[in-house]
């Protein structure tokens, strides 16, 4: 039975759902998904078009609003939103260290990963869709990895929807996951000669507290091992609109006076294991890559690899001249099975997702250029975390697709420029705009 409750100006229900683990074998093994309806409170009754949400990740659950907060507010004035826990995310049979050893050992906790990838994702919307909108097309709204899956909902089901509208998620078609770093790293660079710009005071703050992770062994109160390289890490938070003050914030007072001389703050280590752990979602450090495994071409550690390409990055080598450390962005590393306690036990099962050659393609290049769903996308100028270049040829390729391209967000301007950013994106699918 599914259970309705109120919060200011909505009608919310759980609603769970069973589907295949393996949609090639719907007679097999079944997972639970979770989502959230959402009806606004003065049109609860009413019999209104569905939208589903698709959050960015991959690996985590849809937002928990209170109420009609960010885009929310605008989707219920015309719809009844759906909030999905993609497969393995939320309360969707989460895919976590205590968790997986129930599939068995590394070998069969990798194969079982292989099914948690925007094709299955797909599917499951598929799966569900007949029972909460009466089989009708639904609207879906991705954003970030959900703009990937959406890309893939136009390839393998374009039946299921009525409108597609993508926020900072148009993906390369074709790119390995190497072509993606690759554009990467120059994007992230750009971001952090912003920040320092913006914060001048930052560069030595930096260098700072990446000499004495060089010269320290540092363990957070979490048993995170804090090393440079991690402390380079948070700079993921530049890719957001608020990210460079937050970032700034943060090493604003990382240092205190100790009897045995200058230590990094408590204060500053807890935030910094906040940022840095993925006790939350473990997923998206294990299947990140895997979303651009496309063919028998294995990830193998991509991130990490095309880093060595940019030596720029090396905080020992920064910290040796005058050079500022850099911080990184959305990427990967090998390292973190070994740092965070949440991903230590499955660092085995990590390696052999990266070494895998066998992926189905996520994308078909020939339906998208027969498109006839209606698409807006919004692309972000400069995005940190999805190439602005990749993102345009891709939305050459979908028929019919619409643009708006903007540098007045960064990434998260679904969050930030809500309900506007929505707004706009729905009035281009109705060629309104």
């Amino acid at each position: 039975m599914s259970l309705s409750y109120r919060q200011p100006g909505v009608v919310l229900t759980d609603r769970r759902f069973t589907v295949p683990l393996d949609h090639a074998d719907p007679g097999g093994e079944t997972i639970e998904l979770y989502a959230r309806e959402v009806a606004a409170s003065d049109k609860a009754g009413q019999d209104l078009p569905w939208l589903l949400y698709l959050q960015g990740g991959p690996g985590f659950g849809a937002n928990r609003f209170v109420g009609r907060q960010a885009w929310l507010d605008r989707a219920l004035q015309d719809h009844r939103v759906l909030l999905l826990d993609q497969r393995g995310t939320g309360s969707s049979t989460p895919a976590t260290r205590q968790t997986l050893p129930l599939r068995g050992g590394p070998a069969a906790q990798a194969d079982h990963l292989t099914r948690f990838r925007a094709d299955s994702i797909v599917r499951d919307c598929e799966a569900i869709r007949p029972e909460v909108t009466g089989g009708a097309p639904w609207t879906v709204l991705g954003q970030s990895f959900g703009g990937f899956c959406t890309v893939s909902y136009l390839s393998l089901a374009p039946e299921g929807l009525s409108t597609a509208v993508i926020t900072g998620g148009l993906p390369s078609l074709h790119a390995h996951a190497d072509d993606v770093y690759r554009a990467a790293y120059p994007r992230i660079e750009r971001k952090v000669t912003a920040h320092y710009a913006r914060y001048p005071q930052d560069v030595e703050r930096a260098r700072r507290i990446a000499d004495h992770l060089l010269t320290h062994d540092v363990v957070l109160p979490n048993g995170y091992r804090f090393t440079a390289e991690a402390f380079q890490s948070l700079g993921l938070m530049l890719g957001a609109s608020d990210g460079s003050h937050r970032l700034h914030h943060l090493l604003a007072d990382a240092f205190v006076r100790t009897p045995g001389g200058p230590e990094l703050s408590d204060a500053f280590q807890e935030q910094a294991q906040n940022l840095l752990s993925y006790a939350q979602y473990p997923l998206y450090a294990l299947v990140h890559e895997t979303i651009y495994g496309q063919g028998a071409r294995p990830t193998a550690w991509a991130a990490e690899r095309v880093r060595a390409e940019f030596p720029q990055f090396d905080a020992a080598k920064a910290l040796a001249g005058d050079a500022p450390v850099l911080f990184t962005g959305e990427t990967v590393h090998p390292w973190m099975f070994d740092a965070d306690p949440a991903l230590r036990p499955l660092r085995e099962t990590a390696e052999l997702l990266a070494a895998r050659t066998e992926w189905e393609p996520l994308y078909d290049p020939a339906r998208l250029s027969a498109n006839e769903v209606p698409v807006a996308a919004a692309i972000y100028h400069d995005d940190m975390y999805v190439d602005t270049t990749h993102s345009l040829e891709t939305a050459r390729t979908i028929r019919g697709l619409r643009t708006w391209v903007t540098d007045e967000f960064e990434h998260d301007g679904l969050r930030a420029g809500a309900p506007r950013v929505l707004d706009r994106l729905l009035a281009l699918t109705r060629d309104e705009a």
